[in-house]
């Protein structure tokens, strides 16, 4: 898919620009080919930075709010990350880029979502990454615990399953609310006890 390189180049030079996208990220964005991971009518704007339907009611995320989350998470290779909501695999596969593709652990709701993401991400190098079909809510806790866990869906409240798969001084990533969304990222201290940084209004589909 060559012929979108020039127009993911752009892309990765107008996020460049942004204080909150770190250098890992612009990397993996850089690396990872969008169109790759949406429905075929959809992929003539695969470089929009919007959010784009992907089937079963769900979206893909804008690729500045891939970019932002990945560099919240301020992740680093070899560490282990949950992500809750595969869709069709794009910000996985992001974040693998990033952390190594054996490292990543996905849950999906929807069968076909989970099964179009498992194909994406062979065809594009990232078929390491583990992906599940099943409940979010209730996190993977074979693979638990994590460094890292983030939610691509909105939650009123972060689910406590998820929550408590991450390991002390780990960090969570959610956006958290109904009408009215924030992301939201939470570290969990030695002690247990949380500490809540809010960034900004956000707009995602709800968790299922």
């Amino acid at each position: 898919m060559g012929e979108f390189a020039a127009d993911r180049d752009r892309l990765v030079r107008t996020l460049a620009s942004r204080e909150d996208v770190d250098a890992a990220t612009l990397e993996a964005m850089r690396a990872v080919p969008r169109e790759a991971f949406l429905p075929a009518e959809r992929r003539d704007r695969a470089y929009a930075d919007t959010p784009l339907p992907i089937g079963e009611g769900q979206t893909i995320s804008a690729p500045h709010m891939v970019a932002v989350m990945t560099s919240l998470l301020d992740l680093e290779p070899g560490m282990d990350v949950l992500e809750i909501g595969t869709g069709r695999g794009y910000h996985a596969a992001v974040t693998a880029d990033v952390v190594g593709a054996g490292h990543v652990h996905t849950v999906e709701y929807h069968d076909r979502l989970a099964a179009a993401a498992r194909r994406r991400l062979a065809e594009t190098g990232y078929g390491a990454v583990s992906v599940r079909t099943g409940d979010g809510k209730r996190g993977w806790p074979a693979h638990a615990p994590y460094d890292r866990a983030y939610l691509t869906c909105a939650a009123e409240e972060v689910p406590d399953a998820v929550l408590d798969q991450v390991r002390p001084g780990g960090l969570l990533l959610a956006p958290v609310g109904s009408r009215h969304q924030t992301l939201v990222r939470l570290r969990k201290r030695a002690d247990g006890r949380l500490e809540r940084e809010d960034h900004g209004g956000v707009r995602f589909v709800p968790l299922q």
